[in-house]
């Protein structure tokens, strides 16, 4: 199934001047109601994925393959506009370039992908912490995405945190 005209439906709308709100879905019939209710836009996300593919709190345990197996049949459904949360990813470049392919396949229009370490850790702290990677390595981490389809390629943006910091660092001169 080819997906360009909806994706380049939902450039045109996020080039547009007015403020669009997604509506939320988890399923064939959800993404159906909404797009009967006038929604252009719907949004799927794994914690919403996980409860209704597993019908189980977002512990981090649905895979890919599950996530992209409901977001195309969302996207089957109708032609809602899909907007995605990948998570992190679902792993290191490798499986960030297969989660992008495999989204897009499915007939996403856009994703995010973060930089959390998923599942997030507790200890000690109980604090999310970050990927031990930097800027530069993480825009290279998501550059590994390719499109293999002759479709308009998904849009895709990284959500990247920061750590806290207890106040201004001082600077070191340079020379």
């Amino acid at each position: 199934m080819h997906w360009t005209e909806r994706r380049e439906r939902f450039r045109a709308i996020l080039s547009g001047d007015r403020c669009v709100h997604p509506a939320s879905v988890y399923d064939a019939i959800s993404a159906r109601i909404a797009e009967d209710l006038g929604f252009e836009v719907g949004m799927f996300s794994g914690s919403i994925g996980s409860m209704s593919v597993l019908g189980a709190p977002d512990l981090v345990v649905l895979t890919l393959t599950e996530f992209a197996g409901q977001a195309n049949r969302i996207c089957r459904a109708g032609n809602l506009a899909l907007l995605v949360d990948a998570d992190h990813g679902y792993g290191n470049a490798l499986n960030v370039r297969r989660t992008v392919e495999e989204l897009e396949t499915a007939g996403i229009c856009a994703m995010s992908i973060e930089d959390t370490v998923l599942p997030r850790p507790y200890g000690l702290s109980g604090k999310p912490s970050l990927s031990s990677i930097d800027g530069r390595r993480h825009c290279r981490r998501a550059k590994t995405r390719t499109s293999s389809s002759p479709d308009a390629p998904a849009r895709w943006r990284l959500r990247a945190s920061t750590k806290p910091s207890s106040g201004p660092r001082p600077v070191k001169r340079l020379g």
